[in-house]
């Protein structure tokens, strides 16, 4: 009767102790989702989706603070070096977590090492872009373009070993062209020029390039992912125009620091997921061209490995360098 007793408290107790077991997955404070570029970007609208409606899932509150330099570099070490208490988060990016590696960079961290994935929150497409002044407004005709005039057609990008950058040293590689590289100090002044006629073309992320093609300042050559965004289904892919398999993207993922608990990661994805399953939340996500967020925290770890070595590679061939 006695241990009969004993066994039934300690169930009592086990079930008392499960929620308490289940909160400490969970940062016990206010969490901060760093970005690491300014207000107003992609980066900083999709943290700001996620972490609004975090907010409500985790009963935290959840700001975005910007830190914004170095391409996303400058926010990425300060996350790397934060507890692994839950309570500072990173809005990863491509540039901080592939590009950057793969140029060689002298990085204060180790972009394998010291961060925990939580879930991919997005990718979004290139899209090649002109102004209505330039004759080739296709793939095909662009390349016999710059083949034409090898090193006198000018692509914009928003700067030297921006996601801009490789897509155009892919497209170099692929195509066998030798075309002008023209850096900007970000997207902004870019498109600016290239609307203006100062540049020809430019591969552009389709957050930033959406308003102008629709407002019929910037004309849509193709876009770089395999499939078409639903946002713009009338764009054909850069492997539809003859270039297989040609995929250059810009993503966005959240991330902890390395110290966070396996436990606590797990419990964030399963959140993040839950997130981005409603409705509202991929209504604001496509307007962004961010798709195919979602899924285990071994799906985004395989997925940033492979952009790591996909672009390694392109900037082994292409010779790409920080200030080229």
């Amino acid at each position: 009767m006695q241990r009969r007793t004993f066994i039934a408290s300690g169930a009592a107790v086990a079930s008392l102790a499960s929620p308490m077991l289940q909160a400490q997955t969970l940062p016990s404070g206010p969490v901060r989702i760093i970005v690491g570029f300014p207000p107003g970007g992609g980066t900083d609208a999709l943290a700001r989706v996620v972490g609004q409606k975090l907010t409500t899932l985790w009963n935290v509150s959840v700001v975005i603070e910007n830190r914004a330099g170095a391409a996303g570099v400058i926010a990425a070490d300060f996350v790397s070096k934060q507890p692994g208490d839950g309570n500072t988060l990173l809005m990863a990016h491509i540039n901080s977590h592939a590009l950057a590696p793969a140029l060689g960079s002298k990085l204060n961290y180790d972009a394998a090492k010291d961060f925990v994935p939580i879930s991919l929150v997005g990718v979004t497409p290139n899209v090649l872009i002109c102004n209505a002044d330039q004759s080739a407004k296709n793939v095909k005709d662009l390349v016999a373009l710059c083949r034409q005039n090898p090193g006198k057609i000018s692509f914009a990008s928003a700067g030297g070993g921006s996601a801009q950058h490789f897509a155009l040293e892919m497209f170099k590689l692929q195509a066998k062209i030798f075309a002008l590289h023209v850096p900007y100090r970000g997207s902004g002044p870019a498109i600016t020029d290239l609307i203006g006629g100062q540049v020809n073309y430019c591969f552009e992320t389709m957050t930033s390039a959406t308003p102008h093609i629709k407002g019929g300042k910037a004309i849509a050559l193709a876009q770089t992912r395999l499939k078409r965004a639903k946002g713009h289904p009338n764009v054909p892919t850069m492997d539809e125009s003859g270039f297989p398999g040609f995929e250059a993207t810009v993503w966005y993922g959240l991330m902890g620091p390395g110290k966070m608990p396996a436990a606590m990661a797990q419990r964030m994805n399963e959140d993040v997921n839950k997130v981005l399953a409603m409705p509202d939340v991929q209504e604001k996500l496509e307007q962004f061209g961010a798709e195919d967020g979602g899924g285990s925290i071994e799906k985004f770890a395989n997925f940033i490995k492979a952009e790591q070595q996909k672009w390694a590679q392109v900037a082994k061939l292409a010779n790409v360098r920080v200030d080229s």
